[in-house]
């Protein structure tokens, strides 16, 4: 289970944007990587579209991926936001089948190291 997902606001703790902090925009599960908004903005060159007569070509600045390592998640703890490490815990939960009886299992959570609560 992963520790950072799509839309958690989360803090750069290392780099050259280390203490910015941002939204999840997208997860790269396979190679551990992040792209927060507004960090390690870069140039691209894209090249203008050859139909439609609209002007889509140029240089434009977009966000790069960056390791998952490098940035933490950020919680509100009894009202200011600090960064903490996600840890995990299996809970108890009952569910119900489509004949109406019902039956127990668990699910997972993610929880702040810090402050012990529910993410």
């Amino acid at each position: 289970m992963a520790s950072i997902k799509k839309g958690d606001q989360v803090k750069v703790i290392a780099g050259n944007d280390k203490g910015v902090e941002g939204k999840v925009i997208d997860v790269n599960r396979e190679n551990d990587r992040v792209i927060v908004e507004g960090v390690n903005r870069v140039k691209k060159h894209t090249r203008a579209a050859q139909a439609g007569g609209a002007s889509t070509g140029g240089i434009i600045t977009v966000e790069a991926a960056i390791h998952i390592s490098n940035v933490m998640l950020v919680v509100d703890a009894d009202g200011s936001k600090t960064t903490t490490r996600v840890g995990h815990r299996r809970d108890e939960v009952t569910k119900a089948r489509p004949d109406g009886s019902t039956y127990t299992a668990q699910r997972s959570v993610r929880v702040a190291r810090k402050t012990g609560e529910e993410i």
